[in-house]
């Protein structure tokens, strides 16, 4: 069921981008977000680590110049390694359930450079609104 909902996951962010012209955090998210969304917390720890990652290229973009693909390398690098250290140092505080980790590496960066390159609250919206679609259509097609 996994490939069925990346491919659904894939189109709706692709007609979703083509119809409204913004970006739902990247094609590759809302699928991924959708195979999660039946764990809530991985996707929380998702956008924790998204946002970490947009809060670190806001601070380095004032003293690099960070621009196209040394932005988007930016952030994904950053994704994964708070998705990294997400998985190394949570466990060592307290018992981190397997629901509380990031989706993927390269997730987080992704969805990071979208709320960079876009405004904040409609990528945000998008994301949720298609990967909601996709779960739903993807449960939908399953029952059929």
């Amino acid at each position: 069921m996994a490939v069925e909902t990346l491919l659904v996951g894939l189109l709706l962010a692709l007609l979703w981008a083509e119809t409204t012209d913004v970006s739902p955090g990247g094609i590759i998210v809302p699928g991924y977000f959708a195979l999660y969304l039946g764990q809530p917390l991985r996707v929380l720890a998702t956008l924790t680590a998204a946002l970490l990652a947009l809060l670190a290229y806001r601070f380095l973009a004032r003293h690099l110049i960070l621009f196209g693909r040394r932005r988007f390398v930016l952030m994904v690098l950053a994704g994964a390694l708070l998705s990294q250290a997400w998985f190394l140092v949570l466990p060592q505080f307290f018992a981190a359930p397997l629901e509380l980790r990031v989706i993927g590496w390269v997730i987080p960066g992704i969805l990071a450079s979208n709320l960079a390159r876009q405004k904040f609250w409609p990528t945000l919206a998008s994301t949720v609104t298609v990967s909601a679609l996709t779960f739903a259509i993807v449960r939908l097609i399953s029952l059929l």
